[in-house]
């Protein structure tokens, strides 16, 4: 079910130019998202929200399309993860959040 989709720009030429770091952020990923105890879904959920309250624009539209097409997430589950980052985050980060989830539901 995981793939290796890594949203940082310069991961491509990471993978290119270190193989190495590369493959150690693979491994990483793998080792965070095993699935053990929470299932893949609530885990990318979780990573949503921690990208959401970061106020990482392109990363919560890339978790927001990743946990809908990968997951079926629906809007009410994603805007229950906002919710808890209007709450840790504050408005801010939930506003651009949401702005956010409008924007790909057009």
């Amino acid at each position: 079910m995981k793939e290796e989709v890594f949203y940082s720009t310069g991961m491509k030429k990471i993978k290119e130019d270190y193989p190495d770091l590369y493959q150690a952020s693979v491994d990483l990923n793998e080792a965070a998202y095993t699935g053990k105890v929470l299932d893949y879904k609530t885990q990318k959920l979780i990573a949503l929200g921690i990208t959401a309250a970061n106020s990482d624009d392109r990363a919560t539209k890339k978790q927001i399309l990743s946990n809908m097409q990968e997951f079926g997430a629906t809007k009410d589950e994603i805007m229950d993860v906002l919710r808890v980052v209007l709450l840790i985050a504050g408005k801010p980060a939930f506003m651009k959040a949401v702005n956010i989830l409008y924007k790909i539901e057009k």
